[in-house]
């Protein structure tokens, strides 16, 4: 197929290159964009099955947005796809026969109708556009360089011209400069003669300065003779002030070291005294209905009254009958040995109750202990005769134990219900009576 002559307008075709092969990555923007317009108003009427799959999300768009926002997509498939690009070529013949004249358009419309029908002046017409493309670049550099260069010029004249008043200016200050100088020249010359009188006046006054010079110094090596022989009496003095102050100082010292060994020997006798009365005190107040050692031990939360080892149940009661004797029980041990299949709130309800009527037939101090982690709402009251402690968080039950045992008098008997082998070991080793959960629970079985 022998090539197309291009219109007379647009350039003739024997100065294009000779090349039948279209480079679509060397397509110039402008074909780009109408090919890419071409393609995009030609989605809207084609079959579904002819649109490339990765155009149908193209397809979506609007009309208007097609091309601007699919443009990259549409040239890949024309590229690409043989018959996405027969399939616009077609619809083009029906609906824009226009678009695919190639003789007689202007050379981008040209070039966009010769890439589509694959004609082989497609690639004259691509070289044409380009050309004509950087001509047009190389005419704007160009003018904008004769605008810079206009610029430039003017600049330079006004130069020029504020140069030659700049000139002006400097001959009219050299001027004045030297009527200055010469007016200098002659100040210079009087103060000449000034000078040479003030050195003859400043030399009669060193010479005078000299003389008083050495009669100051002799009167002031006479001061200085009578100032070190009154600072010399001076230290004198203050050496016999700073010994008879040390000496002072000295006895204050005894009187003090004295008087502060009185009070610690008669501190030491009042904490000796103190403790005994304390003891004393405690010892006699233990049935009393005032604060318990229980009461005021740090590391849980009383609930207002709040729930917590010996062989037998015979045993533990002959314990129980002490006077003053403190039960202490481990709650969840007891509860987890008795009925652990409860829930917890249960579990705790009814070893509390049990322990009141155990309190109420024996007198003892009862203080039932429970872990508080996980318990959500802290009993407000509890049943009369038994204190409920729910330990603090990051506190265990088991050191709420110990402490409680360890803030008792010693001599108070105390027992601990719990099968936790150390707990009971420690406890033990306070004085407290260790006893296994399951002996409190049988005889909390004959309550």
């Amino acid at each position: 197929m022998a090539p197309r002559e291009v219109d007379e307008a647009d350039e003739p075709v024997d100065e294009l290159a000779e090349t039948s092969e279209v480079e679509w990555d060397g397509i110039p923007d402008a074909v780009r964009s109408r090919l890419a317009e071409i393609g995009a108003e030609a989605i809207s009427g084609l079959n579904r099955v002819d649109i490339p799959q990765q155009l149908r999300a193209v397809a979506k768009f609007a009309p208007a947005k097609r091309a601007r926002l699919g443009g990259s997509q549409i040239m890949a498939a024309l590229r690409d796809s043989n018959s996405f690009r027969t399939a616009v070529v077609e619809w083009c013949r029906e609906h824009r026969p226009a678009v695919l004249e190639v003789s007689g358009a202007e050379p981008v419309a040209a070039a966009a109708a010769a890439v589509l029908l694959g004609d082989e002046t497609a690639v004259h017409y691509i070289e044409l556009v380009s050309r004509r493309a950087g001509d047009a670049v190389l005419r704007a550099e160009r003018d904008a360089a004769l605008t810079r260069a206009d610029r430039l010029e003017n600049e330079l004249k006004q130069t020029r011209g504020e140069l030659e008043v700049a000139q002006g200016a400097a001959d009219l200050v050299r001027a004045d400069a030297e009527i200055e100088l010469d007016r200098l020249r002659k100040r210079l010359r009087e103060q000449g003669v000034k000078l040479r009188e003030a050195k003859d006046a400043a030399a009669a006054a060193a010479e005078e300065m000299e003389r008083l010079r050495v009669e100051v110094a002799a009167q002031i090596a006479d001061l200085t003779s009578q100032r070190d022989r009154e600072r010399e009496r001076a230290e004198a003095e203050r050496k016999k002030a700073r010994r008879a102050e040390a000496d002072a100082e000295v006895a204050r010292q005894s009187a003090r070291e004295a008087r502060q060994a009185d009070e610690v020997r008669l501190a030491l006798l009042v904490d000796t005294l103190d403790g005994a009365v304390t003891g004393l005190r405690r010892e006699l107040a233990l049935g009393g209905g005032g604060p318990r050692p229980a009461d005021l031990v740090r590391g849980a939360t009383a609930a207002q009254g709040t729930v917590g080892r010996v062989e037998d149940p015979a045993a533990l009661d002959r314990l129980l009958a002490l006077p003053s004797v403190h039960l202490v029980v481990d709650g969840y041990n007891v509860t987890k040995t008795g009925y652990p299949d409860l829930p917890l709130a249960d579990q705790r309800e009814r070893l509390t109750h049990q322990l009141s009527a155990l309190a109420a037939r024996t007198s003892a101090e009862v203080t039932l202990v429970f872990d508080g982690a996980g318990v959500v709402a802290v009993p407000s009251a509890a049943p009369r005769g038994v204190r409920v402690l729910f330990s603090d968080p990051g506190v265990l039950a088991d050191d709420v134990i110990r402490a409680l045992v360890a803030a008792e008098p010693e001599g108070r008997p105390v027992v601990v219900v719990t099968s936790d082998r150390a707990v009971a070991d420690s406890v033990r080793r306070r004085g407290a009576h260790p006893v296994p959960s399951a002996v409190l629970l049988s005889r909390l079985g004959r309550v």
